[in-house]
C-alpha cells in the first residue's frame, strides 16, 4: 500500500519488528488507496482489518461510501505452519523478520489477542467465514474461489 510514501515507510518500520501497524497509519493508506480508485466495484483487503477499532473505522469509511463489507474469509492454519511456512518465505523474501523465528511467534501472539476477535465481530452479523488454509497453493486458492463465488451468488 505505497511503501514509498510517508505513511508507507512509517508502517515499514512497524513491520520490520514484527509489530502491528498503528491504527491511524494503516486506516490513512487504505482511505487513500480507496479514494483513488472511486470506479472500483469492490475491493479485497488482505490481512485488514487487524483489530476491532480498524474494523469499525473500515465499516465507517465504506458507510460514508454507501457500501458495507460482505464478508470476512480466514485461513485456518495452525500455529506450527504457518512458522515453518514464513520461515520458508524467508529464505526468498528478502525481509529479515520473515528470517526470525522470535518475531514470527511475537506476530502470531499480537495476531491471537488483537486480530483474531475481528472474527468475532463479523461473525456477529454473520460475515465471518474459516477456510482451510492447508493443502496446496491450487487447492487453498480453488477454496477461496469457491467462497468468493457463493458470496458473490454464482
Amino acid at each position: 500500500m505505497g511503501n514509498n510514501t510517508p505513511l508507507g515507510q512509517e508502517a515499514k518500520s512497524y513491520i520490520e519488528k514484527g509489530e502491528l501497524v498503528p491504527d491511524s497509519v494503516t486506516i490513512g493508506m487504505l482511505r487513500n488507496k480507496v479514494e483513488m480508485h472511486p470506479q472500483a466495484e469492490g475491493f479485497i483487503f488482505d490481512g485488514f482489518p487487524r483489530n476491532v477499532h480498524q474494523a469499525e473505522a473500515l465499516d465507517q469509511l465504506l458507510q460514508e461510501k454507501g457500501e458495507s463489507v460482505t464478508a470476512l474469509m480466514a485461513l485456518d492454519v495452525d500455529d506450527e505452519e504457518i512458522v515453518k511456512r514464513i520461515l520458508l518465505r524467508g529464505a526468498t523474501s528478502g525481509r529479515a523478520d520473515d528470517n526470525d523465528e522470535s518475531i514470527i511467534r511475537n506476530r502470531i501472539d499480537v495476531y491471537n489477542r488483537e486480530t483474531a476477535p475481528v472474527f468475532d465481530f463479523y461473525a456477529q452479523s454473520g460475515k465471518s467465514v474459516k477456510v482451510d488454509g492447508i493443502g496446496t497453493i491450487e487447492e487453498i486458492f480453488n477454496r477461496l474461489k469457491r467462497e468468493i463465488n457463493r458470496l458473490a451468488g454464482k
